[in-house]
């Protein structure tokens, strides 16, 4: 492309954008999760023009996403308006749109709305469900990542109920009645524990025609235990926690298909079910542009340890989108929370020093403060250290309090906290409402996430 070329190209998309021109270095990133809210968040006295891109104008919360889908809280306990939180920041401009492509020759991201020229670029838009190449439960199951996608799974569950009442045949209501949940990480566990509290203190008194003792859930881990990357004791106690919910754990087991609500499993089992949610694994969004050069396995990107994209001086990443690989993790760290936020804050402090013109850059090192999984009231696990495990309603505790600090904003915590401490004592769920627009969803092809 010629420079004219160039110039004009930039110019009409930069109109469509409608970024104030400027002559600070610009750093555009592209996600609005942990990672590049604190990026954002660290570059806020620093002399660059941010520009953050997210397809969505919300942050949100996604380890509570589940509580969303099994009617627990409502969509706004756990998200909030980015513009919201990062109003008082005067470099800060946010756009909702999709970045597509990336054009690290003339440093242009290239999203669904324009393109954006930048001087620094951050990819902090972090993964998405991997269905493992399986077209057909790509587009029947329910995965978990977004909170459309806890919406459109709360709006099933309660609907399959609703249908349920209405059929005359006992196969049917059995049909609609069962829930098939695969992968045994934190996601699946919780997903299986909070449908179990449904069965046993809350649905039998929306629904007293149905039989819900005739309630199915199963919970499908492909290895030998629950809870991968947890310890063994952790993994045990989920399934005994579960087990009192009566919900039935397959391990070393997969589902290698799902049609016609027909679960098939690797051992020649089938499952009757009119709901598949699929926990079994993510990947990172990639998106079109970089040198095959820096993608890692799992589609996430290779990074240094001072978070820059290997064979590019100003490209970034952080998150789950990001893989630094050493000794420790060889697979790169862990697809969670703080892992993007110690990343995120570290990067932040990386970009300024570089704008500063600063050698002395700072190496990522984590600090893992441990991990922890609920299975329903007064049941949870948490692994501090290898050494230090315990769990039960002091666990469980120690779970609601550190999640419920992670939130962002006052007012959401406000509105978690006392959600949880009313669900707590009247053992309801206040937010079993059918709300999305009365379609099959899951018969309906599915976007790429």
């Amino acid at each position: 492309m010629s420079e004219i070329q160039a110039s004009s190209y930039d110019t009409v998309q930069c109109q469509t954008l409608r970024i104030p021109d400027t002559s600070k270095p610009r750093v555009v990133i592209i996600g609005g999760g942990f990672a590049g809210v604190h990026i954002a968040r660290g570059l806020a006295k620093s002399p660059v023009q941010v520009v953050m891109i997210d397809r969505y104008n919300y942050h949100t919360f996604q380890p509570l996403l589940y509580q969303v889908a099994t009617s627990g809280l409502e969509p706004d306990s756990i998200a909030a308006p980015l513009r919201k939180m990062l109003e008082s920041q005067s470099n800060f401009h946010f756009r909702m749109a999709t970045v597509t492509q990336i054009d690290t020759e003339e440093q242009r991201i290239i999203a669904s709305i324009g393109s954006l020229r930048y001087d620094y670029l951050v990819l902090a838009n972090g993964s998405k469900t991997n269905f493992y190449g399986n077209e057909s439960i790509r587009q029947k199951s329910f995965p978990l990542k977004q909170l459309p996608q806890a919406l459109d799974l709360r709006h099933h569950i309660l609907s399959s109920l609703e249908q349920a009442i209405l059929s005359s045949s006992i196969e049917e209501q059995d049909r609609l009645m069962s829930f098939v949940v695969v992968g045994g990480g934190p996601t699946g566990v919780e997903v299986a524990g909070a449908l179990g509290e449904l069965k046993l203190h809350v649905l039998p008194k929306d629904y007293p025609e149905l039989d819900l003792r005739r309630m199915r859930i199963h919970l499908v881990e492909g290895t030998d235990s629950l809870l991968n990357g947890m310890s063994a004791a952790s993994g045990e106690e989920a399934v005994k926690y579960l087990e009192r919910f009566s919900v039935q754990v397959w391990l070393n087991t997969l589902v290698s298909d799902y049609n016609d609500d027909v679960v098939y499993l690797n051992n020649g089992t089938t499952i009757d079910a009119h709901t598949l949610i699929w926990g079994a694994g993510v990947m990172g969004n990639l998106i079109e542009g970089l040198n095959p050069a820096s993608i890692f396995r799992n589609n996430r990107v290779k990074i240094d340890a001072y978070g820059k994209v290997e064979g590019y001086d100003n490209i970034f990443a952080a998150g789950d989108i990001a893989a630094l690989v050493t000794e420790e993790y060889p697979q790169g760290h862990p697809m969670v929370a703080p892992v993007a936020i110690q990343q995120g804050q570290l990067l932040a402090k990386n970009l300024k020093k570089i704008v500063e013109n600063k050698q002395e850059l700072g190496a990522f090192v984590y600090k893992d403060k441990g991990s922890m999984a609920t299975v329903g009231r007064n049941r949870a696990v948490v692994d501090l250290t290898d050494k230090i495990h315990f769990k039960g309603v002091f666990a469980w505790f120690v779970w609601l309090f550190v999640h419920l600090m992670a939130i962002v904003g006052f007012r959401s915590k406000l509105v978690v906290l006392t959600n949880w401490i009313w669900n707590y004592l009247t053992y309801d769920r206040a937010a079993r409402l059918i709300i999305r627009p009365f379609v099959d969803v899951k018969n309906e092809r599915r976007a790429e996430e």
